[in-house]
């Protein structure tokens, strides 16, 4: 696919210019299910946005963020605030893709109507057109308020990062049969509840085909099966930007290899002061 490209004359830095599409809906990720797998992949800036944006169906702005951008050990401290602001850069930065923002720990477990007010306020900081949450049978409710009210909800089951505490790890969920079976009513739970897909994260493969041929939403998985109707990774993981990923990440490119490289490159010619260049400085005229 052909890029073009404008200077935004405030920065000078060069910008894709988006093609003149229209952004999909949630109604029309829905529709997919059963038909040409979704696209998803993790965005927090921008500049993210905008490269990933012509390739997804859809764009999460993921609380891994805490992880991948703050370096934060966990999910658990991440704020609303901070997805309000990745969420906003994303969708200026994207022009076609569906964007569905994490809500946070602590952000919804509550109550429905406290889940409501952080949904609410997400959408409006953001411009995002969905919220995605963890849990399972237990957050069915949940997912009913919101979707009967005008917030379109994307469910998250299996492995729940949020939850790490209480699983004890990221280990793969669903070894069991009766952990197995737990995962299942979840997804179908949620799914009835009205969630528009499920992510499904983490768990033996079984279970994910089993649970997309169950529930009438899209599946979107991740470490779970190329059956699911979509799968979803942490962009950055993809790209490989760090050394040590999941099990289920297959890395596309060495980006860290890379950037150390140019890096590399540039603290040289620095060193040798044969940077800046002619090409780069402003002689005096005269």
């Amino acid at each position: 696919m052909s890029t073009t490209y404008t200077i935004d004359t405030a920065t000078s830095r060069a910008n894709p210019t988006p093609a003149l599409r229209k952004r999909l809906t949630v109604p029309a990720i829905r529709q997919r299910k059963g038909a040409e797998p979704l696209v998803m992949l993790t965005a927090y800036t921008v500049r993210t946005a905008q490269l990933l944006d012509a390739h997804c169906d859809m764009l999460l702005v993921g609380d891994s963020l805490g992880q991948v951008i703050y370096g934060l050990p966990s999910t658990v401290p991440v704020t609303l605030e901070m997805m309000a602001a990745h969420g906003a850069a994303v969708v200026r930065g994207s022009a076609h893709a569906v964007v569905v923002i994490d809500m946070p720990f602590g952000s919804y477990e509550a109550s429905p109507e406290k889940a409501f007010e952080s949904a609410a306020w997400l959408l409006k900081q953001t411009g995002a057109a969905a919220v995605k949450l963890e849990g399972g049978a237990a957050m069915a409710s949940t997912v009913r308020f919101l979707s009967e009210r005008g917030i379109p909800v994307m469910g998250h089951v299996g492995l729940t990062p949020q939850a790490v505490n209480v699983l004890g790890g990221y280990g793969a969920r669903g070894r069991t049969e009766a952990e197995a079976e737990k995962i299942v009513g979840d997804a179908v739970a949620v799914a009835e509840a009205g969630a528009f897909a499920v992510v499904i994260e983490g768990v033996m493969e079984p279970i994910a085909i089993r649970i997309t041929q169950e529930i009438a939403c899209p599946t979107i998985g991740i470490g779970a099966s190329a059956q699911c109707d979509g799968q979803v990774l942490v962009a950055e993981d993809m790209l490989g930007l760090f050394e040590r990923t999941a099990r289920f990440v297959k890395r596309y490119d060495d980006m860290a290899g890379r950037i150390s490289a140019a890096a590399e490159a540039y603290a040289g010619e620095v060193r040798a002061r044969s940077f800046p260049g002619p090409e780069q400085i402003y002689p005096a005229k005269g």
